[in-house]
């Protein structure tokens, strides 16, 4: 997909992702075999559900239909939200990965796994969980520390409120 492509087609669809109260994401489209897929990526700070991301897709598919965005030929339009693992690249990512743990890759080499505790304009508190029964500790790390982040999935971990009690 040329940049151009792509940047007609984040004009055109982010005003009404946005008016739906979600932020676009990612915009991709592929090619499958003949076909095309555009997919549309959407999240918020709470989430999206089933209901928005169904009236995100009419919306959507509605105002591809009406424009030429897409070119001749057909597409399947996909919206979804991030994936579990999802990266994060914008400081909108790290709030939504407050209490997760997330992988860093950092700038200066080698990476680090930590929960994020709390986000700020310059960059981030983490918890660093302990190793062999030590207590975990503090850290703060700067965004320009960061050259990569992923949220990692928790299999095993408890809810707050049941460590609570």
């Amino acid at each position: 997909m040329s940049t151009t492509q792509s940047e007609r087609l984040r004009e055109l669809l982010e005003p009404l992702v946005n008016s739906q109260g979600l932020d676009l994401e990612e915009i991709a489209v592929d090619s499958v075999g003949r076909k095309r897929v555009l997919r549309v990526v959407v999240d918020s700070d709470s989430g999206a559900d089933l209901d928005q991301i169904a009236d995100v897709s009419r919306g959507l598919s509605a105002k591809l239909d009406e424009t030429d965005a897409m070119g001749e030929g057909e597409y399947t339009l996909e919206v979804g939200t991030p994936g579990a693992e999802r990266p994060l690249s914008e400081h909108r990512h790290y709030v939504r990965a407050v209490d997760r743990l997330v992988k860093f890759q950092l700038a200066e080499g080698g990476e680090l796994v930590a929960r994020i505790l709390k986000v700020d304009d310059e960059g981030l508190d983490l918890e660093v969980p302990g190793v062999k029964g030590r207590r975990p500790t503090s850290r703060r790390l700067g965004f320009p520390q960061i050259e990569k982040a992923r949220v990692q999935v928790e299999f095993n971990r408890k809810d707050k409120k049941e460590e609570e009690a």
